[in-house]
């Protein structure tokens, strides 16, 4: 019965007129026109620089070394993290070298700071180079850098010198060790007990 109460009330309230008028419109205005100011355009004065002076550049007549241009060069970049470079100079000076990504073992932290050691990715690199001293002299470096270390090779390193010797050997004594003497307990009055 209360629902039948309810709904008749919203009907009736519905059915209502409304005293909003719907055809209605918001005001129009025209916009605002305002005249374009005048101002005279600012006339600067162009900047007036002297020409630097510098000097011309002169070059040392016994400079050998003002006309080396590199010849070739190369550069690639993995992405892997491998990359590979060289190049050459018209004075015959060449380089080259490699590097790869290799796992390997090493100290790795956790999040707390505390180390272990375990895999890790680390850079291995080989290379060489050729030059001419201003001697004249012909000069080829090798190397490789991996968990090893690095190990530098070529003629003009130096090496150290291999030592052959005998190791000393310790003295042989030839003696009899002293026998410790037999403890006999004695009883607290002075005899000996058997």
């Amino acid at each position: 019965m209360k629902l039948i109460i309810i709904a008749a009330f919203l009907a009736i309230a519905a059915a209502v007129p409304s005293s909003y008028k719907p055809e209605y419109k918001a005001p129009s205005y025209s916009a605002p026109s305002y005249p374009a100011p005048k101002y005279p355009a600012p006339a600067y004065p162009a900047p007036a620089y002297p020409a630097p002076a510098y000097p011309t550049p002169s070059y040392n007549k016994d400079n050998k070394y003002a006309d080396i241009t590199i010849t070739s060069q190369s550069d690639e970049r993995n992405i892997d993290g491998s990359s590979q470079w060289s190049y050459a100079q018209s004075d015959y000076t060449t380089r080259e070298e490699s590097q790869v990504q290799k796992k390997i073992q090493g100290v790795i932290y956790d999040s707390y700071g505390k180390e272990s050691y375990g895999e890790v990715f680390g850079n291995t690199n080989k290379g060489s180079s050729y030059w001419i001293s201003p001697e004249g002299d012909k000069f080829t470096l090798t190397w490789a850098a991996d968990e090893a270390g690095f190990q530098p090779k070529g003629d003009h390193l130096p090496v150290a010198p291999v030592h052959e010797y005998e190791l000393p050997v310790a003295p042989v004594h030839e003696y009899e060790l002293p026998v410790a003497p037999v403890h006999i307990p004695f009883n607290g009055k002075g005899y000996k007990i058997y």
